[in-house]
């Protein structure tokens, strides 16, 4: 009778709680989902998932869905992983969601053919000046960023609109590579701006070429020295953090111990805990042929608090904006959970 009572008790709370608009999870079993986009994002929930009991459901979904699950008048994830300024744009003023913490920074690297040299912020510019750069996603955070630390280290440059296109001697002639590294080395370009895992699978592919493509710098040291640039963020829904705030901290714990999980974790079995938990028909970032220690280390998973990366985030935010103003928001104080 008492067990009865408590089942009862606990199914009554739950729906008076989704009444009010708080919830118990929005997965059919209970649990509070977390979502994350496939790829670098989706590293950082194997942590948690290995340690997946009665709490917690993962989703990893395709990138481009990924707005419609935090988004709506009713949005489905408790929890969610995702470019730091389309949650800037959508969550910003901290009413449904708020930033736990950033989970990636950075992915980006370049890659070049020939005698052309490595890039550090040393010769950067003069390595640069009247070349051509491709680069992945352009006018996305991955070319967003490139673009800001272009300006950051004074250094003019033009973007062009295919490699036909007249080019400057005295300036960086950046191309848009399109969405994905498809057109690496395709298009003829003196370097080249990809994330991980295509660059070390680029690398692998035309190692026996005539010309092979090689590591030539991080994208990520040019931002920010060791600290990279805050690409990802765990966000949670604020009534969530609310009516359960040791669910937040539970899987907030989990996120903390990612990258000591990823830097011990054999690759296959990060795959295999990836594949258990993406949505039907997505095709996977990460396989056991593409997937190495030295790629998940270039993945960037290292999570850090909200209140220890506001200022980190403010900024990059706001060279997002003064690349393109409308590739990100200012967000209220409101925003950062325990900031």
């Amino acid at each position: 009778m008492k067990k009865l009572f408590a089942v009862t008790f606990a199914a009554a709370v739950c729906a008076a709680a989704a009444i009010g608009g708080v919830g118990c999870g929005n997965a059919p079993s209970g649990k509070y989902t977390v979502y994350a986009p496939d790829g670098a994002p989706a590293l950082s929930l194997c942590n948690g998932i290995s340690k997946e009991g009665d709490t917690f459901e993962y989703r990893v979904i395709d990138a481009s869905t990924v707005q419609a699950q935090v988004t709506g008048k009713r949005p489905v994830a408790d929890f969610c992983v995702l470019p730091v300024n389309l949650a800037s744009k959508l969550l910003g003023n901290g009413e449904t969601y708020q930033m736990l913490g950033t989970v990636t920074n950075g992915n980006l690297y370049f890659l070049t053919t020939g005698d052309n040299p490595v890039l550090t912020a040393e010769n950067l510019k003069t390595a640069l000046v009247g070349k051509t750069l491709g680069s992945v996603q352009l006018t996305n955070v991955p070319g967003l960023t490139l673009q800001a630390v272009l300006k950051d280290y004074g250094i003019p440059y033009t973007v062009i609109e295919n490699v036909n296109s007249e080019k400057s001697e005295t300036l960086v002639n950046v191309l848009n590579l399109g969405a994905d590294a498809a057109n690496v080395p395709g298009l003829p370009c003196d370097y080249y701006l990809c994330p991980e895992p295509a660059v070390s699978a680029k690398i692998k592919a035309t190692a026996n070429g005539g010309n092979p493509l090689k590591l030539a710098g991080d994208l990520q040291a040019l931002y920010g020295g060791t600290e990279g640039y805050p690409q990802a963020v765990l966000v949670a829904k604020k009534s969530v953090l609310e009516s359960d705030k040791q669910a937040a901290e539970t899987l907030i714990s989990y996120f903390e111990g990612s990258a000591a999980h990823l830097a011990s974790a054999a690759p296959a079995d990060l795959v295999a805990l990836l594949d258990g938990k993406r949505e039907a028909g997505l095709a996977p970032s990460f396989n056991e042929k593409n997937l190495t220690a030295e790629v998940v280390a270039r993945c960037s998973v290292r999570f850090t608090p909200a209140k220890d990366c506001k200022t980190r985030v403010n900024d990059f935010l706001a060279k997002l904006k003064a690349v393109n103003p409308n590739a990100a928001s200012e967000v209220n104080d409101e925003f950062y959970y325990g900031a």
